[in-house]
């Protein structure tokens, strides 16, 4: 199959992928929960015994994410606050990172090892590439070592995949086993990660499929 029906298949994939999540979200924010997001990861956190790690409110729309450095479960503002399906969902994934984190998961661990070469071929990548196809009758080498640091960008993508995973399993059944949701709010909360997960997976999909155009380029010269 050609490599650009492919690339276009993912944006058109990814576009649906995103509009879908937004609307379970919303969809999902209209059942009430008797707790806000906030309150839902101290209560994780404490219940799962970790106690130096601290839930603070971040601005902009799903920006929720675990900081291991600060040691901080960082929740939006619509979820810190809010006291819904999709809030608290959102905050007990969040929580789970940490608690992944504290116990050591091999995926996170190996997942933060790479995060500072990451950072690097994430800021160089482009140009490398860039000048690469530019050159590539002169110094072919140049564009391997582009499609070396996409590579790794690549793999990244990948290895994020059942970090994930994990972390939304964690939250289901911690809100589960805690009654916070029940047998008909649960797969509420389920489908709304389900779908944030999807975006991992297109993403990681996307990334694959790019560097193998780039392969394919690099080999055709």
């Amino acid at each position: 199959m050609n490599i650009w029906i492919i690339l276009i298949a993912v944006m058109i994939a990814s576009f649906i992928v995103q509009q879908v999540l937004n609307s379970r979200i919303k969809k999902y924010e209209r059942f009430a929960t008797n707790m806000t997001g906030a309150q839902v990861a101290m209560k994780m956190l404490r219940e799962n015994g970790i106690n130096d790690v601290s839930v603070t409110c971040v601005q902009g729309t799903l920006t929720d994410h675990f900081n291991p450095e600060t040691k901080t479960v960082n929740l939006s503002r619509a979820v810190y606050e809010g006291a819904n399906i999709s809030a608290i969902a959102i905050a007990a994934h969040e929580c789970g990172h940490a608690i992944q984190h504290a116990k050591g998961y091999a995926p996170l661990k190996l997942r933060s090892t790479m995060v500072p070469i990451v950072s690097f071929a994430n800021n160089t990548v482009q140009w490398v590439l860039l000048i690469g196809v530019l050159l590539i009758n002169l110094t072919p080498a140049l564009l391997w070592a582009g499609i070396a640091l996409f590579a790794i960008t690549t793999v990244f993508s990948i290895v994020t995949l059942p970090v994930e995973l994990n972390a939304s399993s964690r939250a289901v059944e911690w809100l589960e086993i805690s009654g916070l949701t029940n047998w008909e709010t649960s797969p509420m909360a389920k489908d709304a990660l389900k779908w944030a997960a999807y975006t991992y997976v297109i993403a990681a999909l996307g990334s694959l499929a790019t560097l193998l155009y780039y392969i394919g380029m690099a080999e055709r010269r």
